[in-house]
């Protein structure tokens, strides 16, 4: 088994072959938001993947990976900050003539967190998982959206 939490900071194919997986995995996302016409749309998910998997990348490169433990914490400050991501994108206000706040965008909210959870994969080199996941996700997206009700 060839163990993907080690990575020489001299392979740079090896770095180039998992941020360009990153990008790839979070555009699978990004293009449904960006067919929708969403605000965060192609690029946001690329971004937001490719970030991801650069945060999880610098510990494996440094080889400061023993047990699993500081990607563990990595990936927690991710899905956190992320969290900030998508917020942005859920709670928009009404406008001037109500007080109330109108929820929107827990779908593309979804998304972003997806397309970081597929970097994170990218950048940990599991890219079958990441590839299956970004998959199921657009599948997620764009055919089950015929079957939601309005």
């Amino acid at each position: 088994m060839i163990n993907t939490l080690s990575l020489a900071p001299d392979d740079w194919l090896g770095l180039l072959s998992r941020l360009l997986l990153a990008l790839f995995l979070g555009g699978i996302i990004g293009w449904d938001r960006e067919l929708r016409n969403k605000p965060a749309g192609f690029r946001t998910h690329m971004i937001v993947s490719f970030a991801s998997a650069l945060f999880v990348m610098v510990p494996i490169v440094l080889g400061v990976v023993r047990d699993g433990d500081s990607i563990a914490r990595v990936t927690q400050g991710i899905a956190a900050g992320v969290g900030f991501l998508g917020a942005g994108e859920i709670v928009t206000s009404s406008g001037k003539q109500s007080d109330s706040i109108r929820v929107r965008g827990l779908t593309s909210a979804a998304a972003i967190w997806a397309s970081a959870a597929v970097g994170v994969t990218a950048g940990c080199g599991l890219w079958q998982l990441g590839l299956i996941s970004a998959l199921l996700c657009f599948f997620v997206l764009r055919v089950l959206k015929i079957l939601e009700f309005d």
